[in-house]
């Protein structure tokens, strides 16, 4: 079987047990690897997805150790705009990670069927996957693959799929391409210089913010007509080229504070109380 064809399916339908205790309800897609189930789990009692490695995955001891290593990374986190794991069956003939079910679109589709977000949409957002990376970077890893495809939206927002994420010592002793093109910080273009790190993740959350601002993914050619004017200095800096030049996740999320509270309504997005004096 090919990885990632129709055939490398593991062809559960409706009623099947996963595992026992957990039942198939639906199969929502898939990537390469992975399969993906919307299931009911009889210990949460909830609807809950299982990212499964694909049959001819499945006995891979890279593919098994990448399953747990995003199954690790996912316990370490614990922010409400990264998805929630509820644990993993890293033995057994079909390994997986259990995730948290989330009902709403992902940005990329979104913006394909609706074009630009609302600024009042789209500031909260940049604040919401800044303070994401933010905890991420506090955490010692990075996503490395920050997209509008990763990022389902809602109240807050999510990001997910850490399936390529890596401590920052893992990280800058890459030598592979790691992530998305046209999502690719220049260092992940050429990750044998030692350079990848948090500052990728930065030019992801960049990269995404076009996306979310025009309708369009992100052109190498520069910053495209509908980046609104009062973000257009911070998205150039989240993709200037070497990743010293652009700002933390702290920082992306302090410049936009401000700019949030100007919308006509304020947004309850990541607020930071004001010390009293």
């Amino acid at each position: 079987m090919t990885p990632g064809t129709s055939t490398d399916g593991w062809g559960l339908v409706a009623g099947d047990e996963l595992v026992p205790g957990r039942v198939v309800h639906d199969l929502l897609g898939g990537g390469t690897s992975y399969e993906a189930y919307l299931v009911f789990d009889q210990r949460l009692h909830y609807a809950a997805v299982a990212k499964v490695l694909r049959p001819s995955r499945a006995e891979d001891p890279g593919a098994r150790r990448g399953l747990a290593r995003e199954a690790a990374l996912l316990e370490r986190l614990r922010h409400p705009v990264v998805v929630r794991t509820f644990g993993a069956v890293l033995d057994g003939p079909r390994p997986h990670v259990l995730l948290e079910h989330l009902e709403g679109p992902r940005l990329s589709s979104l913006a394909r069927r609706h074009g630009p977000l609302a600024l009042e949409q789209l500031l909260p957002l940049a604040l919401e996957l800044a303070s994401a990376l933010h905890h991420l970077r506090v955490e010692g890893l990075v996503h490395l693959d920050v997209k509008p495809g990763n990022v389902v939206m809602g109240a807050p927002p999510r990001l997910i799929d850490l399936s390529v994420a890596r401590t920052v010592k893992q990280a800058a002793a890459l030598q592979h391409v790691v992530g998305s093109e046209g999502y690719l910080a220049p260092e992940q273009e050429r990750p044998w210089t030692g350079e990848v790190g948090p500052a990728a993740d930065v030019h992801g959350l960049g990269a995404t913010l076009v996306h979310a601002a025009t309708g369009r993914p992100p052109s190498p050619d520069g910053l495209p007509e509908g980046v609104p004017a009062r973000l257009v200095g911070l998205v150039r800096a989240c993709l200037a080229p070497r990743p010293a030049d652009r700002p933390t996740p702290a920082q992306v999320a302090e410049a936009v504070e401000p700019l949030i509270a100007l919308l006509p309504r304020p947004v309850l997005a990541g607020f930071r109380p004001t010390p009293r004096r």
